[in-house]
């Protein structure tokens, strides 16, 4: 800021970055036309805000972040920022841009009371690949602009099958400016999962399976942290399940198997069957829209098992929906690396004002940029993940995964690094940590290590002692140490050898 402040665009700029270091993580969420990219968004947000029609507003980058009060504002690619009405019908928000055009607005802002806002703001985008090459033109401008980074932090990206243009928008956001530190910044989410097994109450099993497969492709591992399965739909009304709707499906599951079984058969005679049900049509239809033929089949099911109320109904729905796991990988994945992925977007923009408008005096800074970013752990670990997911890191497979797991493959906390439950004693981290630092210091230190693995192991080395080291200063918080002194031995009564006080040293320098 003071090389640049008279330099009024990159003051701009400079600011811009600070800000952001400040604000929440930024997620947007990605795919193709009628992927059910703004059902999931409602999804994670707990409330129907996100518009699911086809309207003009869901042809625009329309970004969702937290406030006390709500407020609407539509930001034109040209001319001042203008605060549009709020209007919610049935509990949904209405965005209406009035006259304006898609292609003369560049984002709509939703500030929004919601505390699943607080830690992230969501970035709902028109669909890539759509027939409207504006309409993918404007996603793709703003997720991977030339020479700047993204203004996402971190994407879900939801696909339908796995799909040649789904792998070349991963290509294309991981090679952004942004992404050439190797940092993998990705989920998958396989969306629209209960449609999989054409609605039959397993197809969540059959989309798993699917899942699992396109986790372990050997492409899809190199640009993503995971895929994960998620019927989006039920998984948003499971979030925003009314008493009315709970009551409705608590008088279908009373049916009897037959009529329940015959009322399941289809969608058609779901709304226009003659069985003997109190359910008028009119909301056996409105169940299907919110819910889909799945999740009213899964939710009758769930209510024959003993579910005992409406509260523990949306829990167990959220649940089987996919939407428990998804949110437990964004919080392991990209909450644990927030400030990392902020610093790196910052480094990145600051290095580029440096190279587009040099100054006197940048030179020093350029070097210092260059510094942090090849020293600091953090962002030798994200790269080394990278690396371990692409090129290989010359280990075998069974050292791959675990030095993928140490530096957060699996989760930045740490019993997911050490390859722990949840529930382990801090004994148990700290004996893990210990252990797997002996290995993978021996393993750095063998003569017979090439080049490659012994950088990657000393990456590992250097996480494992930083596991050890929080640990132990966990439990120097807790513990009070007393010294005691004691007679100094004399020779021959019990002195420690010099072999037995090398043996010591060693086992307190592991330590």
């Amino acid at each position: 800021m003071a090389v640049y402040t008279d330099d009024p665009i990159g003051r701009d700029v400079l600011e811009a970055y600070a800000r952001r270091l400040d604000e929440p993580l930024r997620v947007a969420i990605v795919g193709m036309v009628k992927a059910g990219k703004s059902t999931l968004l409602n999804a994670i947000i707990g409330e129907e805000i996100a518009p699911t029609d086809t309207a003009e507003c869901t042809r625009i980058v329309t970004w969702y972040r937290y406030a006390d009060t709500p407020r609407v504002t539509l930001h034109p690619v040209t001319g001042e920022p203008e605060e549009l009405p709020i209007r919610r019908i049935d509990g949904r928000l209405l965005l209406d841009i009035g006259d304006a055009r898609a292609e003369d607005v560049d984002r709509l802002v939703v500030d929004w009371p919601s505390k699943s806002l607080r830690n992230i703001t969501l970035i709902d985008t028109p669909g890539i690949a759509s027939l409207s090459e504006d309409v993918s033109a404007r996603s793709i401008r703003f997720l991977t602009p030339e020479d700047a980074p993204s203004e996402a932090d971190a994407i879900v990206y939801l696909l339908r099958h796995m799909h040649a243009s789904d792998l070349n928008f991963l290509e294309s956001f991981r090679d952004t400016t942004a992404g050439q530190s190797g940092t993998v910044n990705a989920l998958a989410v396989l969306s629209r999962a209960d449609e999989v097994g054409a609605g039959r109450i397993d197809s969540l099993l059959s989309a798993r399976t699917i899942a699992e497969r396109y986790r372990n492709d050997d492409r899809m591992r190199a640009l993503t942290l995971g895929v994960v399965p998620v019927a989006g739909l039920l998984a948003q009304s499971a979030r925003s399940l009314r008493e009315t709707e709970y009551s409705a499906l608590v008088e279908l599951a009373r049916l009897d198997r037959t009529d329940r079984e015959r009322l399941f058969v289809s969608v058609d005679r779901f709304v226009r069957g003659e069985e003997p049900v109190s359910v008028s049509p009119e909301v056996r239809m409105a169940l299907l829209e919110r819910f889909g033929l799945f999740g009213v089949r899964l939710a009758t099911a769930l209510l024959r098992g003993g579910i005992p109320d409406s509260t523990v109904l949306s829990r167990e729905l959220a649940r089987r929906s996919g939407l428990d796991e998804l949110l437990r990988l964004i919080a392991a994945q990209f909450h644990a690396r927030a400030s990392q992925l902020k610093a790196r977007a910052a480094l990145v923009a600051v290095d580029t004002l440096l190279r587009e408008r040099p100054r006197p005096g940048t030179e020093e800074l350029s070097a210092s940029i260059e510094r942090i970013q090849s020293s600091a752990h953090e962002f030798r670990e994200m790269r080394m993940l990278a690396t371990a997911r692409t090129t290989g890191l010359a280990l075998s497979a069974e050292l791959t995964a675990e030095a993928e797991r140490i530096v957060g493959g699996s989760g930045l906390d740490l019993p997911h690094r050490l390859g722990l439950p949840d529930s382990v004693s801090a004994d148990e981290l700290r004996g893990a940590a210990l252990e797997h630092l002996r290995r993978w210091r021996s393993l750095a230190e063998n003569p017979l290590t090439d080049s490659v693995a012994g950088e990657a192991c000393r990456v590992v080395v250097r996480s494992c002692e930083a596991a050890f080291t929080e640990l132990q200063a966990s439990s120097d918080r807790r513990n009070t140490v007393r010294l005691v002194l004691r007679p100094e031995p004399v020779a021959g009564s019990g002195e420690h050898t010099d072999d037995e006080r090398h043996d010591s040293e060693h086992q307190l320098h592991d330590q």
